[in-house]
């Protein structure tokens, strides 16, 4: 994301903290409800408890949970469905991690946060816990929005392949110009986001061995679903621990006979991948 030039008191590529607890950077603002959501998980340990102490909806925790867990490149949420009250729900040690911080943040003076330019002993860096907060800021249309690293790009004339290594250890195969390659500074380590439409994903039977044209076949486990007059989407929990959202026809949802915890396949063609990347 490209930076405005802006005065800050504390380092520029730290960000501005604002009273009460909101982080802004140049990338835009997080928002302080879903900061609160991820505190209030810790405290209920309970994703439907949490999101009626925020004030939001259970589907919307949901996807503010998925969009969490992908941005930050890390699960910090983990919840197990079903079950009294929705199902267990808990923070990772990532997350409790991030919560921690926040808390102490949002009680201390702005000299305090200067004086920590250079992070605090201990296994978890401040630093660490901004870097996946500056990812947590991401606005896009785009229900799916995973980041991860780049192993490897191939030049073309024209075109350029970028593989991409998620969190998990899952791979993912983007097509893009050699032109956005220069532009964006795409090369070997950097980190990036992937950003897919649902409706850009095809479902596939896991046992399903035909010839498609979709570079990327990312697989795991129908996580839930939300059912709809024409469309439905479909919440995948890939292998790796990311989370796929996909919207098919409600007749499609039928012939598939998909339920929550059936192994499921995305297909995904790597020319409907979007990238993008924090400015340096």
């Amino acid at each position: 994301m490209k930076k405005a030039d802006h005065e800050t008191s504390v380092p520029h590529e730290r960000g501005d903290f604002v009273a009460p607890w909101v982080l802004t950077t140049a990338a835009g603002e997080i928002s302080p409800r879903r900061l609160a959501l991820l505190e209030a998980i810790g405290d209920c340990g309970s994703i439907s408890a949490a999101a009626r102490q925020v004030g939001i909806t259970y589907k919307a925790a949901w996807d503010a949970v998925d969009a969490m867990n992908n941005l930050a490149g890390c699960s910090l949420v983990s919840a197990q469905h079903g079950g009294r009250g929705g199902g267990g729900t808990e923070l990772t040690d990532e997350g409790r991690h991030l919560v921690r911080d926040l808390k102490l943040l949002r009680n201390l003076q702005q000299a305090f946060v200067e004086s920590v330019t250079m992070g605090k002993n201990g296994e978890f860096d401040l630093d660490d816990s901004l870097r996946m907060l500056r990812r947590l800021t991401t606005k896009t249309s785009a229900r799916n929005v995973l980041s991860g690293r780049i192993v490897g790009v191939t030049h073309g004339a024209v075109n350029a392949e970028v593989s991409i290594r998620l969190g998990g250890d899952d791979q993912l195969i983007a097509i893009c110009t050699e032109e956005s390659v220069l532009d964006l500074g795409l090369a070997e380590g950097r980190e990036v986001q992937a950003l897919i439409k649902a409706s850009w994903i095809i479902l596939a039977d896991a046992d399903s061995t035909g010839r498609t044209s979709a570079r990327n076949r990312l697989c795991g486990t129908v996580q839930r679903i939300t059912p709809g007059a024409v469309n439905a989407e479909v919440v995948i929990r890939l292998d790796g621990g990311n989370t796929l959202a996909a919207i098919i026809t409600s007749e499609s949802l039928q012939a598939m006979e998909l339920e929550e915890g059936k192994p499921i396949c995305a297909l995904i063609k790597a020319s409907n991948i979007i990238l993008t990347v924090q400015e340096d």
